[in-house]
């Protein structure tokens, strides 16, 4: 396969070549998994996604033009699953599983395409929005941040000439190629790109899963994007988000319901999936607070995603809830997810091996560091902390409370009433980078 020349394409390019979102499979294959559930189990819920900028020090809506956005955002509503795409979607094999999707499911996928959207500019921030049916919103949350952050790259380097251009991508390929040395250096390790939402850019992201692909051979385990897993013939990884149980929750009619919102949403996703996807994502409404009231027959799940709470310490607690529950955590799976820099793979790898299995779902640091690769000091193409949460499920409002303070989402007063019932401990606010 011949390598673009990044630079170059970057200083040349035009709509025709590069739109931002080129494809509806441009997402992590966890959204595609979640939306067949809620296509089969909850068609009438509505559910509106909202952007938050969490680096509230940058002004979004000063650095990336209004008019540029709309026409990025109105392309991504033209875009349809192609037949090709259709067609491995429906054939290939994903976590050992062939026709993960059900035929149903493919059909009414072949006519998808992304709702309307809001959007206006408040106090230098964008206010975005997508509301309606949950079965239609839910396909929004990763192109429109993958829309946001490459804007901004974009931005960032428009003043660049082709030359600094080459220097940028010169070192930022240096850099990557950097870690992806250390990370050879470690047996067994298994790394996988989970860097879509956040990316610098699509090629960039494209060249750093070609390179890890070369750079670590077998240890590097796919990609949660779903069509550079099928342009490069990788693994699709992913399996469920906070989105789950923040619609569930919201939709309690009970303190009780409340409560067992996340167990619910765990029940239906064993009616879809099994074995390697039986992965638990503990910590929406804080990881104590999961693991104190968990079921036992969530003992016998593949795995754990702990999130939000430092890796070692996260991953710390849920192998003593195994031990607890009479389960041997080296036939357990952990998956850290949450923030990764190369130091701290490196350090939570030697922590935990030989206690149980582990995976690593490179985002951010991977697919988006550029700092202190530009010639001229700019702090444009530092990564920030954007993401794209569910605000209201059916008119009612959502939360995330999160293991960490400074990541919770959702209206005060109901963030106040959710830590009334799931509790605060085990709660520790850090800095929340990217």
């Amino acid at each position: 396969m011949a390598k673009t020349d990044i630079a170059r394409r970057v200083y040349n390019h035009t709509w025709k070549l590069d739109p931002i979102v080129r494809s509806l499979l441009d997402t992590d294959f966890y959204k595609l998994l979640m939306l067949q559930m809620i296509w089969g189990m909850y068609p009438k819920v509505d559910a509106t996604f909202s952007l938050i900028n969490r680096t509230t020090s940058v002004r979004l809506a000063n650095e990336i033009d209004e008019g540029e956005l709309r026409e990025q955002l109105d392309h991504a509503r033209t875009l349809r699953f192609s037949k090709k795409e259709m067609i491995w979607l429906g054939g290939n094999t994903f976590y050992g599983r062939k026709q993960i999707f059900e035929p149903e499911f493919l059909a009414w996928l072949e006519d998808f395409r992304l709702p309307e959207y809001e959007l206006s500019r408040r106090d230098g921030q964008f206010e975005l929005s997508f509301a309606g049916p949950w079965m239609y919103t839910t396909l929004w949350e990763i192109p429109a941040l993958a829309i946001i952050n490459e804007l901004r790259s974009r931005a960032a380097m428009r003043s660049f000439g082709p030359f600094a251009l080459d220097v940028l991508y010169a070192r930022a390929k240096a850099k990557m190629w950097a870690k992806t040395e250390r990370l050879k250096a470690l047996p067994g390790i298994r790394i996988s790109d989970f860097g879509t939402r956040r990316r610098h850019s699509f090629l960039w992201q494209r060249w750093c899963v070609e390179a890890l692909k070369e750079g670590i051979g077998d240890a590097f385990t796919g990609t949660s994007n779903v069509l550079l897993a099928m342009d490069n013939d990788l693994e699709a990884l992913g399996t469920n988000a906070h989105e789950l149980p923040m619609v569930f929750a919201a939709l309690a009619n009970s303190e009780d319901e409340l409560r067992q919102s996340p167990y619910k949403v765990l029940q239906d996703w064993q009616r879809y999936y099994g074995g390697n996807l039986l992965i638990v994502l503990p910590d929406t409404f804080g990881t104590a607070a999961f693991l104190r009231d968990a079921p036992d027959w969530i003992a016998d799940w593949t795995g754990f995603r702990p999130d939000s709470a430092p890796p070692i310490e996260g991953g710390e607690k849920v192998l003593s809830w195994w031990r607890e529950k009479g389960r041997d955590p080296k036939q357990k799976l952990l998956i850290f997810s949450d923030g990764l820099e190369v130091e701290t793979i490196e350090e939570t790898y030697k922590h935990f091996r030989g206690k149980v299995r582990m995976s690593f779902g490179w985002g951010t640091n991977l697919t988006n560091d550029f700092e202190g690769c530009a010639p001229t000091e700019t702090k444009s193409l530092d990564a920030i902390s954007l993401v794209c949460k569910v605000s209201e499920a059916n008119g009612r409002p959502a939360v995330k409370l999160s293991d960490n303070p400074a990541k919770a989402t959702g209206d005060e007063k109901e963030i106040k009433r959710y830590l009334r019932i799931f509790g605060e401990k085990g709660r520790v606010e850090q800095l929340v980078k990217v």
